[in-house]
């Protein structure tokens, strides 16, 4: 059964300003999320809003707002491409016992994502 639905935009424009500040980086991406970014040369920014959009996305879809860190709601990819997220921390404890469908999609200066919290 869906328990909430969570949808963000975020501004690509934005992001790129973002892209050289290691301390913006650090505080909201995880590693392995910032290694991701970094590895999309051109089309980094299009994807670090992608990510962005995604952590604002899944606290929506919570309920909650943002009451933990976002590093500790990271997003992989499997080897086609396809998003999910990587709970860690207080996110983990919170989302514990519901399953999250993650989409996410860019286009012109925007780039959006769903998320769909289910019992699990």
């Amino acid at each position: 059964m869906i328990r909430g639905l969570g949808l963000d935009l975020c501004e690509i424009a934005r992001m790129e300003k973002q892209l050289a500040d290691d301390r913006f980086l650090n505080r909201y991406f995880s590693k392995a999320e910032i290694a991701y970014i970094r590895s999309k040369g051109k089309g980094a920014a299009q994807t670090m809003a992608g990510i962005f959009a995604a952590k604002e996305a899944f606290s929506k879809a919570l309920g909650t707002g943002i009451t933990f860190d976002l590093k500790d709601v990271s997003v992989v990819h499997d080897e086609a491409g396809m998003p999910a997220y990587e709970l860690s921390g207080k996110a983990e404890e919170m989302g514990r016992g519901n399953r999250f469908i993650l989409s996410v999609t860019h286009d012109g200066g925007t780039a959006a994502a769903v998320c769909i919290r289910e019992d699990s």
